[in-house]
């Protein structure tokens, strides 16, 4: 039939001579049949052994005699001899193949095909499912559930979590009948009166070492971070190729050729792959090494006006003085005789101090900081109150204050942006006729008139206080929106056109069917002079 022409017109193919095609005659009616898995074949003397020019596999160029010299071989298993001769290996996966291997093994084996099966068909001859494309990463597995070393302790202290990335972090910590509002109130009120701390542990690490550290450093950050002294710290802002901001953090000296720099929870990953893409395959002659030790280090940022007191109770060889201790410097010390390093960083604009140690000892140094600050009244705060003390400083969030469109210079930043060095990432983007524009988007602060009134994040913000039509024009939007204990009403953070000529105006939030009257201020509503940064 088709088949045995077929093998015989390969078989011509290979050897150019003719062969006589065996004959099949029709069967009686009602005659008993069997199955053929091949055709027998002429007898070719010296061109093989048996079946050499029998195909059973075309895309593997696979015939009967290497099926047969796996019998032979003594493999009894149609996938070892799959594995053998590389039959069903191909696209088809033996779907056209399979079938009858199965049957010439039987044949050669004298047993029946019903026990030998066939091989297994894999994509793409049969469609992947689901659940396979999914692999491990389902249920809990699909997006791992990252914890501080000190989540144990908020669990004990009733905290509530937000995912922050992938991590657990404390929001508020409420007690019996509180509400969240009021137990953020309080938790901000202790922070601006007492004494407070939070587990800042997800901040993003990335510590950077090699002669070239402080050259990688400046082309990344937008200010310089090569004149840094051993035992200081300085603020940066990295931009995009477009120079949009696109991440913050501080950058610590460690030694001449050692950084050790800070980034926001969410971009921790994001920035390590951002440096190492430009160390890698942009600059690969600087002898630069980055590491990631998010997870090394446990930090607690110990805030407020008796900061200073419960510190020098935990660590009594530390002089603690403004004097010895500076702002934006740290100092490598013993804290509830742990080894630990102390920054003094501020992200609320209090008196404050980041205490870094190993994570084994984290949750250690945490309780003994909590009941030396016992004596002071010291709260426990989550990211909330973290948010509205930073807020009120109109300190950024990246990413939430930012759409990525957003320059240093429109944050009101254009002191981050170092006018000494030749380049950084970003720079000539500067100097587009976009960037240029004196209507951008810029971070303001909005006052609603009245003062118990909460604006919505991502509120939109127009000039008239009617709707009119649709389209609407927006001038921009609120990015961050709280009520504050230490203004005693509400206030937000907002995105507008041209927004520093507009301070002083009155703009319109529409909100539930009406429009809410805010008066645009400056983006610094506590504490403009700095005053309270040093106790």
């Amino acid at each position: 039939g088709v088949e045995a022409a077929g093998q015989a017109l390969s078989a011509l193919g290979r050897t150019g001579r003719t062969i006589a095609l065996p004959t099949t005659a029709p069967l009686p009616a009602g005659a008993p049949t069997r199955v053929l898995w091949r055709v027998p074949s002429p007898e070719y003397g010296h061109d093989g052994p048996e079946g050499a020019l029998q195909f059973v596999d075309l895309q593997r160029d696979a015939a009967v005699s290497d099926v047969l010299r796996a019998t032979g071989a003594g493999l009894r298993s149609v996938e070892h001899v799959k594995r053998y001769t590389t039959i069903g290996t191909a696209h088809d996966q033996g779907r056209t193949s399979g079938v009858m291997t199965s049957g010439i093994v039987a044949e050669a084996l004298g047993v029946d095909v019903a026990d030998l099966g066939t091989t297994r068909f894999r994509p793409p001859a049969v469609p992947v499912s689901f659940a396979a494309l999914a692999g491990r990463n389902r249920g809990e597995l699909f997006d791992p559930v990252r914890v501080t070393a000190i989540h144990p302790w908020h669990v004990e202290q009733g905290a509530l979590f937000e995912n922050v990335g992938q991590w657990k972090r404390p929001w508020y910590y409420p007690r019996a009948g509180e509400t969240m509002e009021e137990a953020v109130l309080r938790e901000c009120r202790a922070a601006r009166t007492g004494v407070a701390m939070m587990d800042g542990s997800t901040l993003g690490k990335i510590n950077v070492q090699g002669p070239d550290a402080g050259v990688l450093l400046d082309r990344l950050y937008t200010n310089l971070m090569s004149t840094l002294k051993v035992g200081r710290v300085r603020y940066g802002v990295m931009c995009g190729v477009d120079g949009m901001a696109i991440d913050d953090g501080t950058v610590i000296r460690v030694a001449e050729q050692e950084f050790l720099l800070t980034t926001t929870t969410g971009n921790a990953a994001k920035i390590l792959e951002w440096m190492e893409e430009w160390l890698q395959t942009e600059w690969p002659d600087l002898r630069v090494h980055l590491t990631s030790v998010t997870e090394h280090w446990v930090t607690i940022p110990l805030v407020g006006p008796h900061s200073r007191d419960v510190l020098a109770l935990v660590a009594p060889g530390l002089d603690v003085s403004n004097d010895a201790f500076p702002f934006m410097s740290w100092q490598d010390t013993t804290v509830a005789g742990v080894a630990a390093r102390v920054c003094r960083i501020s992200f609320s604009g209090e008196l404050a101090y980041e205490i870094n140690v190993p994570a084994w000892y984290g949750i250690t140094v945490w309780k003994a900081l909590y009941t030396a600050g016992e004596a002071f009244g010291i709260t426990a705060y989550g990211t909330e109150t973290m948010h509205v003390l930073r807020a009120e400083k109109a300190y950024p969030i990246i990413g939430q204050d930012t759409d990525g469109t957003i320059t240093p210079q429109d944050l009101g930043m254009s002191w981050v942006v170092s006018k000494k060095k030749p380049d950084f990432v970003g720079k000539r983007s500067f100097n587009r006729a976009e960037n240029q524009r004196d209507d951008r988007k810029q971070l303001v602060g909005l006052l609603p008139t009245d003062e118990r009134v909460l604006l919505p994040e991502g509120a939109q913000i127009i000039a008239t206080s009617d709707i009119p039509e649709p389209p609407v024009p927006m001038l921009g939007h609120v990015t961050s929106s709280y009520r504050s204990d230490a203004l005693q009403r509400t206030f937000a953070l907002a995105l507008v056109r041209s927004g520093t000529r507009r301070i002083g105006e009155t703009l319109y939030v529409p909100l539930d069917g009406r429009t809410v009257p805010v008066t645009v201020t400056d983006p610094v509503l506590f504490d403009k002079e700095g005053a309270r940064r040093d106790g």
